[in-house]
């Protein structure tokens, strides 16, 4: 496919909805004891965890607007997305949980 023929998706919400269309359904936070799935009631810690992929987003004027969102999928097949401000503003929390898990599938690929 030629790339002028190929979709851009340029904002947070175009990814999320490609997201959810394409199954990934659930709306996953990060809290103290590791990232909750809303729709299972349950919490996974960092080994449990495999980024799909990643989508950064840079507001035009004002960097607060940045954002990531991950896609996200659970050893026991849960599939969502995980939201955060990016830079400077971005959660601590967040920031850290992805960082053992990216160190996590680094030493053991899958």
């Amino acid at each position: 496919m030629p790339a002028d023929e190929v979709p851009f998706m340029s904002t947070l919400t175009e990814r999320i909805n490609k997201a959810v269309k394409d199954g990934y359904t659930d709306s996953l936070k990060v809290t103290k004891q590791g990232l909750y799935s809303t729709m299972k009631d349950k919490t996974y810690g960092p080994d449990e965890v495999r980024v799909i992929d990643f989508c950064r987003f840079e507001g035009q004027s004002d960097p607060a607007d940045n954002s990531i969102m991950y896609v996200i999928e659970t050893a026991d097949g849960v599939k969502g997305t995980l939201v955060d401000a990016y830079g400077a503003y971005a959660d601590e929390h967040v920031n850290k949980f992805m960082t053992e898990v990216e160190e996590i599938s680094k030493k053991h690929p899958k």
